[in-house]
């Protein structure tokens, strides 16, 4: 059942209120520190996997340091796990809080709507 619109803005107005009593527990209770941690997770991975690059060619370069371009290697697979892992979990934490609907504009359905009509008339055989 939906809310009117006044309990809506009551809601909004309590919402409020306990961000700004205690804003550290309403932001962990919102679920933003946990997107906040699976960002750093990405970044972290990101910026493991260039250092994990850099240690492949290192090793490659060097001829006695294979072992490096193993590590390079091993460091660039955790790396690409790790991100994977948070790129799906801040995926579906969005996907839960239900921010993942894309709006389409009026352009975009007039564009759209462009190249349809062509495809029809390609279908058909009537393209000029």
């Amino acid at each position: 059942m939906a809310l009117s619109e006044h309990e809506q803005r009551l809601l909004e107005q309590m919402e409020a209120a306990f961000a700004a009593e205690d804003p550290k527990l309403a932001d962990t209770l919102s679920g933003n520190s946990g997107r906040r941690l699976e960002t750093r997770l990405a970044i972290g991975a990101g910026l493991a996997f260039v250092v994990g690059v850099v240690l492949l060619l290192v090793g490659i370069s060097v001829p006695h340091l294979w072992l490096i371009s193993v590590l390079g290697f091993l460091v660039m697979l955790t790396a690409t796990v790790v991100g994977l892992s948070a790129w799906q979990k801040q995926d579906a934490l969005s996907r839960r809080k239900g921010r993942t609907k894309v709006r389409v504009s009026a352009d975009d359905r007039r564009i759209m709507n462009k190249f349809e009509e062509r495809w029809n008339r390609r279908q058909e055989g009537n393209d000029q």
